[in-house]
């Protein structure tokens, strides 16, 4: 049974410059490799956010739920921001 697929795709112009710089440099074998390298590197991002979002801001967003004293109101976020804003286009 065949492990791949073939697939056509549509570049914008510089990406498919790029491709084609990886694989005449000699980094690459052929386009498809710069491609499947591309989507792996893609891949293993998701999976980092993915890890992230489990491990990391579903419990703090958890923390945050049981006790409320935790977070920072957004109009008090809102304000600082303003304040700063406000700050910065004056002095200019």
């Amino acid at each position: 049974m065949r492990k791949t697929q073939p697939l056509t795709i549509t570049l914008p112009h510089d990406m498919m410059e790029m491709v084609k710089a990886k694989v005449t440099s000699g980094e690459y074998a052929t386009e498809s490799e710069v491609i499947r390298d591309g989507l792996r590197i893609l891949q293993a991002r998701d999976a980092a956010v993915e890890k992230w979002l489990q491990e990391e801001v579903i419990n703090s967003y958890d923390e945050c739920a049981a006790d409320a004293t935790l977070g920072v109101p957004a109009e008090h976020v809102l304000a600082r921001i303003r304040s700063a804003y406000r700050k910065r286009t004056t002095a200019e």
